[in-house]
Formats: C-alpha cells, sequence, structure tokens
C-alpha cells in the first residue's frame, strides 16, 4: 500500500448494507472497515446490527439479510463509541461513500449521541475516480464494443449511426440478450420492483408506497397523508407529472397504491 498509495495516517475503507437509501430515515444492518495504516497493516471491522425496525423486502433483496439475521444483534448505539474510536484520526474511503455511507453513517451516531465529524479527514471516493476515468458516454462505448474512436462525436447522424453499430456488437457479445424487439424493450427497463411510478417518485417499502424524494424521503405515503395532508395538496398544485397528481389525490382520498399482483381495494 505504501507504494500505492502514500498515507500519513490511517485510512478505513467503509462500506454499509441498510434497510433502504433515505439517509434521514434509514439504518444500517451491517458494516465492515478495513483500516489501513501508513506501514501497510490492516484491521477489519465487520458487525451486523439490530436496525431497531423492520427490515423491507426489497433491501433484503440486494444484500440478503432480513429481520431473523440481525434479530439478535446489537443496536447501533450500542457499538458506537467502540466504532468511533476505530475511526479515530482516519480519513475515509469507499465506493459512494461520499454521497451515501458517510451521511447515514453520521445520522447513526448522531441518533446514538456520539459525536463523528469528518472536518479536517480526507475523503476518498473511488465511485468519483470511477467515474471520471471510465466515462460512460457514447465514444466510451464505441471504443469499447467497436475498438474505434467515434470521429464525429455530436454530429446527430454519426451518433445515430454508432450507436446502431454499439448495439448490434452489444447482441453480438452478450448471447443471453432477447433478439426480439419487444423482449429487449423488457430488457431495458429499469427494475419494476422498487418503484411506483415511472419517475421514481415513489417506492416500495414493506409492500407500500414510500417518498422517494424530498423532505419525506423513505416515510410511507400513508403516514403522510395522515400527518402531513397539506403537503400532498402543495403536490397537487405543482407542477408533477399526471401519474404523480394521481397518486396524491387517491392518497388523500385513503386509497393507496397496491404492489403488482395485488388488487387495490
Amino acid at each position: 500500500m505504501a507504494d500505492v498509495l502514500r498515507l500519513r495516517r490511517p485510512i478505513a475503507i467503509v462500506d454499509l448494507e441498510t434497510t433502504g437509501v433515505a439517509v434521514e430515515t434509514d439504518r444500517i444492518v451491517e458494516i465492515a472497515v478495513l483500516r489501513i495504516s501508513p506501514d501497510g497493516s490492516k484491521v477489519r471491522y465487520v458487525k451486523r446490527i439490530n436496525p431497531g425496525i423492520p427490515i423491507p423486502p426489497e433491501a433484503t433483496q440486494v444484500h440478503g439479510i432480513g429481520d431473523e439475521e440481525v434479530r439478535n444483534e446489537p443496536r447501533f448505539s450500542e457499538l458506537a463509541d467502540k466504532l468511533v474510536q476505530f475511526l479515530d484520526d482516519c480519513d475515509i474511503g469507499g465506493f459512494n461513500v461520499a454521497a451515501f455511507d458517510l451521511r447515514i453513517l453520521q445520522s447513526e451516531f448522531a441518533r446514538a449521541g456520539v459525536e463523528f465529524s469528518v472536518e479536517g479527514r480526507a475523503i476518498i471516493d473511488v465511485q468519483r475516480i470511477y467515474h471520471m476515468r471510465e466515462p460512460r458516454d457514447l465514444s466510451a462505448a464505441a471504443r469499447f464494443y467497436l475498438d474505434a474512436e467515434h470521429e464525429g462525436a455530436h454530429s446527430a447522424l454519426e451518433d445515430v449511426r454508432i450507436t446502431w453499430g454499439i448495439l448490434q456488437a452489444q447482441l453480438e457479445r452478450y448471447a443471453d440478450l432477447p433478439r426480439e424487439v419487444a423482449a429487449l424493450h423488457d430488457a431495458c427497463k429499469p427494475p419494476a420492483d422498487r418503484y411506483v411510478d415511472a419517475e421514481r417518485r415513489f417506492e416500495w417499502r414493506h409492500r407500500k408506497a414510500a417518498f422517494a424524494f424530498g423532505k419525506h424521503r423513505g416515510r410511507l405515503l400513508e403516514e403522510v397523508a395522515e400527518e402531513d395532508p397539506e403537503y400532498l395538496e402543495w403536490m397537487c398544485a405543482k407542477d408533477f407529472s399526471p401519474e404523480i397528481k394521481h397518486i396524491v389525490r387517491k392518497a388523500l382520498e385513503g386509497v393507496f397504491p397496491q404492489p403488482p399482483g395485488e388488487d387495490e381495494e
């Protein structure tokens, strides 16, 4: 490590598995930290955590951790003091760590009443480096699939020509891709089992619609309809899509979306 990355103090590589992606309301169910010292020595900290709330099936599908697996594990507050000591004087690294892991970790420490600050720490986000160095644009796709430079980038005619060539190359490379247009259309859709609507404003949590944006992100739609109906009325008056407004208006009437395969009440 010393030959690759010059360390002046330890760096802690952090990864979390959680109940969801809402920083303010979701909880950690597993944490792993790899602490690397300037001399190259490594120490690991791995622990599953009882989040104190049910783990949505949608989250379990991602990381394989359900309520039973953490039922007898400690709460975050029981580990917070030891964890903050483990991270003491460390810079922080991770994949998407700046936008997600650090934010939810700070929320957990705050709920536990344990001070944890990133001030003065270097934050190394591997995802940002990846995206900076390996762009995922049409020119990059041309190099990857066609082994050719996209000389006419941002010329509309050249863009469509190269795109057709890339699609053909993808079909040749990936034998499991459908060859029928309708089936390929279905394969191109984003996962439908997470989001309630096409705009991804609402997502399924415990098989109920929850906000995926805004100040109520992570909260169930039915809770917001009961406790803050003015917010839903505000949404009806704003520039949301007809689909979103329909969901919100029905929620104000006490009717909520049902997961795919279940009949609406």
